[in-house]
């Protein structure tokens, strides 16, 4: 073998051998716990007995609300005979509503 091919072969083999613990090393923040604080947020519609509606952004954390802030000219009035056509758990329900479609 002449000395090109044994600096290609060697630079071969180091990059294969850096790429290999590269992979190695970026693997190890994967511990395969379970999340112990999940956090996120969802409008919501909240209605008052005149049907007088108003969304607000929910903060949800291990279900539980952490926040509700009313979004700012996000509000509907309905009509008098107006139903609200979800069923009581998206009414009345926040963060442990489950998320069916």
């Amino acid at each position: 073998m002449d000395m090109r091919k044994i600096v290609i072969l060697i630079l071969i083999l180091m990059m294969i051998i850096a790429g290999s613990i590269f992979l190695w090393w970026s693997s190890q923040g994967i511990t395969g716990k379970t999340v112990e604080e999940f956090q996120y947020s969802y409008t919501k519609a909240i209605c008052n007995e005149s049907n007088f509606c108003q969304d607000y952004q929910i903060v949800c954390k291990n279900n539980e609300v952490i926040s509700q802030t009313p979004i700012t000219g996000a509000v509907l009035q309905q009509a008098s005979d107006w139903k609200d056509p979800r069923d009581e758990e998206r009414i009345n329900g926040f963060c442990n509503v489950s998320l069916k479609v």
